[in-house]
């Protein structure tokens, strides 16, 4: 496969190079995330339950409907989800204080112990990567995050 960096240099101009690095930028990401989730595997859980487990711990407590809207997925399939996560120990149901109709799912102990844990795994992982690089391309990669960061809250902003 030919690497797609040469494209920068023969582009067109500001819109085309901007296109193009969006694509390499969507193309590093997913193989760096599809690396690091290999260290999902042994949490044990899927990577759906992982990443509703993740919204959970970060955004809980949450009803059905905001998770599943989050996961974007239909509420039956978050039913099926949580209910996993539920028997598994990772998640409870809750009431609302000031809705009793409605249900809130909140992470337990265990559940963020098990995210904690695959994120140290997929940190570990990246570290050891990172730590080989020279101090020029540690400043770069440093750069490179923060510019990653703006791209995010830009985006958010839309």
């Amino acid at each position: 496969m030919p690497k797609r960096e040469a494209h920068v240099a023969l582009s067109d101009g500001p819109a085309s190079d901007a296109a193009t690095l969006a694509d390499q930028l969507h193309s590093a990401a997913i193989h760096l995330l599809r690396t690091l989730r290999k260290e999902d595997d042994s949490s044990g859980l899927s990577a759906p339950r992982l990443s509703a487990l993740s919204v959970v711990v970060f955004g809980g407590p949450l009803t059905l409907g905001q998770l599943a809207r989050a996961e974007q997925v239909r509420p039956p399939t978050m039913t099926r989800i949580v209910t996993g996560l539920e028997k598994a120990g990772l998640v409870r149901r809750i009431g609302d204080p000031r809705d009793h109709r409605l249900t809130r799912i909140q992470a337990t102990a265990k559940g963020q112990r098990v995210l904690a844990e695959g994120r140290a795994r997929r940190v570990k992982l990246l570290a050891e990567s990172v730590s080989a690089l020279d101090q020029a391309k540690l400043a770069a990669l440093g750069r490179g995050i923060q510019l990653l960061n703006e791209l995010n809250a830009a985006m958010r902003a839309k």
